[in-house]
């Protein structure tokens, strides 16, 4: 249990990342009360003690392992888990970053936590200093925590990265690099043992990695259960399509596991052009593979940039007599002014509702909008940062099919009519 090995377990969270680490944190703190407490439960029937019996023993053996003994400590009272690691962090004038630990983390199993697109303002020098960084800001100032870690005597350094950067580039169409390969050898070099993701761009990257471990978690779970407030996951008028080719196996699992029509948009593109603006995208045609008159269009991928693809599509089901289209993304980026272009077509009735994940940090602007909603996925990190350092199996939260079909059957219950 964690309780049992407190000081073993910490949370180490860049500036653009802490956001979703305190909402891990809380979640993860949760957790292991929920799991002490269970375990307590059973030992108290098991060994016949009361409850405070045996917390007075387990408080004991805990008391017994440190170095030195805090006195305040309650010694048959449960003590709750604290998993962060304080840390200052310094972006100096010429744009280098130092980050500095407050606290030991020796011999500990340390996850840092890190949002590369979280492209806010951001607090640096206890709050004196506020930035907004890039991407390839945020990679070298996750360079620098893990260093500060390894420095400091962390037994195994874990990066979790919910957005992977640089995903779109795996592999190679002319004279380019693979940098989504070279950044995970990068983090190899730099001593990370695994490496904790959402909806990885590519199954490619995980293969051009000699040690490094790669955990890539899925929000599917979590975003039918958003699509479920809104729609009925059982009505015969709900159809998959795949905004593309490559999102078609992602589509695929959702057409399968609801028992839906899959469908497929073919784009043509002029990869000539670069993609800046949504209204500015490289698509020269687009070509539709399914029925959709009359019918809710669910839609997934997984990431949003300047939401180009996604708007075309939107626009050609409509056109061709979609009712209500639903898109679905895991990493909702919302590049340059792709917001404002949502909601335009908000506005134009094209678009319903956008679901998206807190793997990205967005503010008020994106998150008070009527269209956009928000899946948590938080609670799924913190379960797998549990299992992880408990040597624990992540089959249950890598494959949804067993929780997808208990959400089905609620929602089967809720849509039955009263009798």
């Amino acid at each position: 249990m964690i309780y049992s090995n407190p000081d073993q377990i910490g949370i180490l969270a860049c500036p653009g990342g802490e956001e979703f680490a305190d909402k891990l944190i809380a979640r993860l703190e949760k957790l292991s009360t929920k799991k002490i407490r269970r375990k307590i439960q059973a030992l108290s029937e098991k060994y016949r003690l009361s409850r405070n019996e045996v917390m007075r023993l387990i408080n004991f053996s805990i008391d017994q392992r440190r170095t030195s003994l805090n006195p305040e400590t309650p010694a048959d009272k449960f003590r709750p888990a604290s998993f962060k690691i304080p840390a200052h962090f310094t972006c100096f004038a010429n744009g280098e970053f130092k980050t500095e630990l407050l606290s030991t983390v020796r011999n500990m199993d340390v996850y840092i936590i890190q949002d590369v697109e979280n492209h806010y303002p951001l607090s640096f020098d206890s709050g004196s200093d506020k930035q907004v960084l890039s991407v390839n800001d945020h990679i070298f100032l996750l360079f620098v925590t893990i260093d500060a870690a390894m420095q400091a005597g962390a037994k195994r350094v874990t990066v979790v990265l919910p957005a992977y950067p640089y995903a779109r580039q795996h592999k190679k169409k002319g004279r380019e690099g693979l940098t989504a390969a070279r950044l995970g050898q990068i983090l190899e070099y730099l001593g990370v043992a695994r490496l904790i993701t959402l909806d990885l761009h590519s199954k490619e990257i995980e293969n051009s990695f000699n040690r490094l471990r790669v955990e890539n978690l899925h929000a599917s779970y979590q975003i039918l259960k958003i699509l479920a407030q809104i729609e009925d996951l059982q009505s015969k008028d709900l159809v998959i399509i795949s905004p593309d080719t490559g999102a078609i196996d992602r589509n695929k699992f959702f057409s399968s596991s609801l028992k839906k029509p899959l469908g497929l948009i073919y784009k043509e593109r002029d990869y000539s052009k670069v993609s800046y603006t949504a209204r500015d995208s490289n698509i020269i045609s687009i070509r539709l593979l399914g029925e959709v008159k009359d019918k809710i269009v669910f839609m997934a991928d997984d990431m949003l940039g300047t939401g180009g693809t996604i708007l075309k599509a939107i626009a050609a089901l409509k056109d061709r007599g979609a009712r209500r289209i639903i898109c679905a993304v895991s990493l909702p980026f919302f590049n340059g002014p792709a917001i404002e272009q949502f909601e335009e077509a908000y506005r134009d009735n094209i678009l319903y509702r956008v679901i998206g994940t807190n793997a990205v940090y967005h503010n008020a602007d994106l998150l008070d909008r009527e269209w956009y909603l928000n899946a948590e996925v938080d609670d799924l990190f913190a379960r797998s940062i549990y299992r992880i350092h408990y040597n624990l199996s992540l089959s249950s939260l890598m494959d949804n099919t067993k929780i997808i079909k208990d959400l089905l059957e609620k929602n089967s219950k809720r849509s039955l009519p009263e009798k």
